[in-house]
């Protein structure tokens, strides 16, 4: 059911760091083998609560969950989840950090937090008020129950529901189109939109303005422009 260790979370942040780096990765796909997506956390080995000092869980958090849900929002690719079974806790927080969300009809969201008497972490809190209000937040919080992928998608925290046989290809499709387009301004337009609801808009309007002076500065902005003088298909190379 892919529960995140150490080495998982660390090893999937690395990999997202790189795509940012290199200018031959052009979009993310982020998946799963198995019956599940993402189980949560692997809590084997974890001390027992009464053996914590004070500040070790807060510490943990910040240098765990909350890096490695924080690693999918500033990855300067796009990154597509594509859910194939349940994604519970931090599993279901890192599927709702990604830009698009595709799930397989037997995919579920589990906000599992509540029913192991814990608060949810890895950003869940900041991610689903924004993406479906602070009321439907809370009830699936408060409850723990599991929501079905095309509920999910009904409520907007998923953008399409496929067979489970047709997932990998329709992932592959999106990550090939996004792929073949221009890279900076997809990375500008992620930034813009990942920092819309935290601003006002005078903030949001003035960062609008200097993300597209950057922009025009790459070969793709040129490419697009021409291309639409020129009425041809743009070739975007993302630089």
């Amino acid at each position: 059911m892919n529960a995140v260790t150490w080495d998982q979370r660390e090893r999937i942040i690395a990999l997202l760091a790189d795509a940012s780096a290199d200018p031959a990765v052009r979009a993310v796909v982020v998946t799963a083998t198995g019956r599940g997506f993402c189980a949560g956390a692997d809590l084997r080995g974890s001390p027992p609560t009464g053996d914590r000092a004070a500040g070790d869980a807060a510490r943990m958090i910040r240098r765990g969950a909350q890096r490695f849900v924080a690693a999918v929002m500033d990855c300067e690719k796009p990154v597509v989840a594509a859910v194939n079974g349940t994604a519970a806790g931090i599993g279901a927080h890192l599927a709702f950090a990604c830009d698009l969300v595709l799930a397989a009809e037997s995919a579920r969201f589990v906000e599992v937090f509540a029913r192991r008497g814990l608060v949810p972490d890895g950003g869940g809190a900041y991610l689903l008020p924004r993406l479906i209000g602070p009321q439907r937040a809370k009830e699936l919080m408060y409850f723990g129950d599991a929501l079905p992928a095309a509920e999910a998608h009904a409520m907007g925290l998923v953008n399409r529901v496929v067979p489970a046989a047709d997932l990998e290809k329709t992932a592959r499709a999106w990550a090939e189109r996004l792929a073949q387009g221009p890279t900076r301004a997809l990375m500008l337009t992620k930034q813009l939109v990942n920092a819309s609801l935290d601003v006002d808009r005078a903030t949001a309007f003035a960062a609008e303005a200097l993300a597209q002076e950057l922009n025009m500065t790459t070969r793709d902005a040129q490419e697009g422009v021409a291309s639409f003088v020129e009425r041809r298909e743009a070739r975007y190379e993302g630089r």
